[in-house]
This record gives C-alpha cells, structure tokens and sequence, in this order.
C-alpha cells in the first residue's frame, strides 16, 4: 500500500514539474523581442493592421513621418498576378478638397472652389490682390498649390474672377461620360485664361498651365495644350 502511494506521488509531482516547465518556456518565447513582442503579437515588418493588430492603427501624424515603400513581385502561376481592378485610382473629390484646403490657408485667398477632371484642374479663388503683378503671384501659388497634389500629366487652370465660380461648379455635376463635357471644359477654361493671370511658367518646356512643349518645333505637343490654343486664337 505504502509503495502505491509513493509511486502514485511520485507521478503526479512528474506531471506537476512538466507542465510547470512548459509554462516557463511559453513566456520566455513569448518575452523573446526577436520572435514575438512582449504585447503578444507576432513580429510583422509589413505593420499591417489585422485581427491581431487591433487598436495599433498608427495616426495621420505618424503616418506623415514615415516613408512609403511596396515591392511586388510577379508570380510564376500564370493568372495570379494584380489584375487591373485591384490597382487603386485617384479619388478625385478628395484631391479637390485637398488642393482647396492649402488654398485657402494662403493669406490672399479667401475661398477656393476645386474641380478635378481625368487630366485638368480648374480652381476659381477670391483674392484681395488688385494689381497685375499681385494677382499673378497670387495665381502662380494657387496653381503650383495643385501641380503639388496631382499627377504631373495634369494641366492646371486658375481664375480670380468670381463670375466663373459658377461655371466652375456646374461642371462638377457633369459625369466623365458625357458628350459634351469636354466642349463645356474648353469654353470653361477659354474664360479663365481671358479674364485671369495663370502665374509664370512652370518651367523651359512648359508654359503656366504645365502644357509640354514640342522640342523639335517649339510647339504644344497636342490638342489639349488648350493655352496655346487659345494664344493662337484657336479655342
């Protein structure tokens, strides 16, 4: 009877000192900052927020702070490669209301209405400048205030004159597919660049909307370089 007894505690102080065991190793692995991080989570280089991750979203500030970076690589299997849906595209009410944001911060502009076509940005402004050269400035701030937030095949076009915020604005309820929404776009823009300073060149090959230049003629290099179209009389 005594050796059962023994025996029998003997076992269960084996079990006892097992499980004790594996409970030390469970926390040292998970302590182990090279495998896990001491909030339990696995290690992820990527960051990427998923059940695992809830509540470590980073913040707009944090965010600002940090370069961007992705790398994809082709797969070998034919038909899993990125499809042409899965790539994003560009949220064009958000730029509008990006681009009219750091407008109005500029201490001449008191309010700025933004539209964002495929390939042009027409803004009208109210600004308190009254002479050439100020309205000019004014102009060239604006405009470079959008060719900072936008794709560089962009053109951009700026007015001061209040009358052609409404213009402006009735286009936005256009879709991209109507017919005739590039006519109302060019008489639109004809108006802007008759009334309104479009600020200086953007640079040696570009004019101020940021229409490229032909370099072997001197030319606009196509049928939407609407500035030179209307300097030739041809808008």
């Amino acid at each position: 009877m005594d050796k059962k007894l023994i025996t029998a505690t003997m076992l269960s102080l084996a079990l006892l000192a097992a499980c004790s065991s594996n409970n030390n190793n469970g926390k040292n692995v998970a302590e182990n900052p090279a495998v896990y991080k001491k909030s339990g989570n696995t290690v992820n280089k990527y960051e990427r927020v998923d059940m695992n991750n809830k509540g470590l979203e980073k913040t707009s500030a944090d965010k600002q702070n940090e370069f961007g970076y992705v790398r994809h690589v082709k797969s070998p299997v034919p038909g899993q490669n990125i499809k042409y849906q899965d790539i994003y595209t560009i949220n064009r009410e958000k730029v509008a209301d990006t681009i009219s944001k750091i407008a109005v911060t500029n201490p001449k502009v008191h309010d700025a209405a933004t539209l964002v076509t495929d390939e042009e940005v027409l803004i009208s402004y109210r600004t308190d400048a009254k002479s050439k050269e100020d309205r000019n400035n004014v102009a060239d701030q604006v405009k470079k205030t959008a060719f900072s937030v936008v794709p560089r095949w962009y053109h951009v076009y700026v007015t001061d004159n209040p009358t052609l915020k409404q213009y402006v604005e009735n286009i936005s309820y256009m879709k991209s597919s109507d017919a005739n929404k590039e006519r109302v776009i060019r008489q639109t823009i004809k108006m802007m660049l008759d009334s309104s300073p479009q600020g200086h060149k953007m640079s040696t090959g570009e004019n101020e909307n940021g229409e490229t230049k032909d370099i072997n003629n001197g030319n606009m290099e196509n049928k939407d370089d609407l500035h030179e179209q209307h300097d030739n009389g041809n808008l």
